[in-house]
């Protein structure tokens, strides 16, 4: 007998799966610049690196009001940090936004 999944759950699934993509890309960039996570969390301003760790780990998402925070911690552009996470945490509004002929090389 086989299972099939709603497209919530389907939906969900890929959802969190491209989070946990975007935290090891965020975590790539945070150690290819020698930060801990205490480290990041002081230069974006959070009380807490734990939170860092949450986002690394796919449980949790950068806060639109804080990216430029993390740009800057990140030593990235902000539109390009924004861009980049937008296809992890919304690829329904980044291909309605930027399709595929308009790409731009991050």
């Amino acid at each position: 007998m086989s299972i099939q999944l709603s497209a919530k759950t389907r939906g969900s699934a890929a959802t969190g799966e491209l989070r946990k993509e975007a935290g090891l890309w965020l975590r790539a960039r945070r150690e290819d610049l020698g930060l801990s996570q205490r480290e990041l969390a002081r230069r974006v301003n959070m009380e807490y690196y734990t939170f860092i760790s949450q986002i690394e780990g796919g449980r949790g998402r950068v806060p639109a009001e804080r990216l430029e925070d993390w740009a800057e911690a990140l030593e990235l552009e902000p539109r390009n940090l924004a861009k980049t996470l937008m296809q992890y945490y919304d690829p329904y509004m980044y291909r309605l936004i930027f399709p595929a002929s308009e790409e731009e090389t991050l």
